[in-house]
């Protein structure tokens, strides 16, 4: 049973007409599921000489530390997005503790990396906090904005990867593509940013009905952090501490596979944000096929044969669905409905 407060929860945006039927969504589940499979044998079939018995690497004495480090700075990402998501909150007024956060990121990550289901991890995230803050549509914009400095910092890490090491810049293919993800991403950031900031949006969106209130409410929270660029600069500064630790997980997870000096620090930094970018699109579960395609790609002109790029794209999402698995308890322990404590949000102004 969903509860509804003055606040609005996300069911509010889950009661849209025009959102699509439970059964249009796992049918776009079994699509997915469908392209990720289509992608991994086609990427099998298309590399010359692709060796099965490559994908699980020699074990060696490093392997079981490095494993153990991935593995770790996976768990102290989740630990960073929370707090970036906390430092978002405090920008838009919502009082919120940092380990419930932490409680609310570890159930959508075991929701959307482990159960078989349509509704995302963010989606979860948003119902919860806006159950026990009363604010659903500041919750709501608090994780899209939390999501958006993503977008930022992500190819931000590749051109200065490319100005530290500009032998990276002469890769060809690989190179080039990177760059156009980085400056494609940020282009469209941009364009998103100004529309939903302009005086226009707010004012069409300010209504106090249905999913309006949440569209304007990411208005309100642009605004606040274009008004205080202190602020602004810590959340930005919590997503690339955010990011750089998920760039020494994939670091590490490159050498427990077995790749060698070529694939460096600057070479992860270069191109493992464009394959984070490129595995969130629609096109399979969890980017299983688009991630392990984007990394022998980029890694190829390196020198590391597609079996060891398509292992380490597996490994990541392996550590991503160990790590995902901690946040059972949460997921199971956490539903339950609380109310919102006194003085747990401030009137969006």
């Amino acid at each position: 049973m969903n509860e509804t407060n003055d606040g609005g929860t996300v069911d509010d945006v889950e009661a849209d007409p025009g959102a699509p039927s439970p059964r249009h969504r796992w049918r776009g589940l079994a699509l997915r599921a469908a392209g990720s499979l289509v992608l991994l044998a086609v990427l099998l079939w298309r590399a010359p000489d692709f060796d099965l018995d490559e994908l699980v690497p020699e074990w060696r004495a490093a392997t079981g530390w490095y494993l153990a480090g991935a593995a770790g700075l996976t768990l102290i990402g989740i630990v960073l997005s929370s707090l970036r998501w906390q430092a978002v909150l405090t920008v838009l007024g919502v009082r919120s503790r940092l380990g419930a956060l932490v409680s609310h990121s570890l159930a959508g990550q075991f929701v959307a990396n482990v159960l078989p289901t349509t509704i995302g991890g963010d989606v979860l995230r948003v119902s919860r906090l806006s159950r026990s803050s009363g604010q659903g549509p500041l919750s709501f914009a608090s994780v899209v904005l939390e999501r958006l400095t993503g977008w930022l910092v992500l190819p931000l890490l590749t051109y200065v990867a490319f100005v530290v090491n500009p032998g990276l810049t002469h890769l060809g293919t690989a190179s080039k593509v990177a760059i156009a993800v980085a400056t494609g991403t940020l282009l469209a950031l941009v364009a998103v940013v100004v529309a939903v900031a302009s005086r226009r949006f707010g004012r069409r969106y300010r209504a106090t009905e249905g999913w309006r209130r949440f569209a304007g409410a990411v208005h309100v929270g642009l605004a606040r952090l274009r008004d205080r660029p202190r602020a602004a600069a810590s959340v930005l500064l919590v997503g690339v501490a955010y990011q750089l630790v998920l760039v020494l997980a994939a670091l590490m997870a490159a050498k427990a596979v077995g790749m060698g000096v070529a694939v460096g620090p600057t070479a992860i930094l270069a191109f493992f944000p464009a394959v984070a970018i490129a595995q969130v699109l629609p096109i399979g579960i969890s980017g299983l096929g688009v991630r392990e395609g984007a990394f022998v790609l980029f890694l190829g002109p390196l020198g590391v044969p597609p079996e060891q790029a398509v292992a380490l794209g597996l490994l990541l999402y392996l550590l991503n669905l160990a790590v995902s698995l901690l946040g059972a308890p949460a997921f199971a322990l956490g539903g339950r409905a609380a109310a919102p404590a006194p003085g747990a949000a401030v009137a969006a102004g």
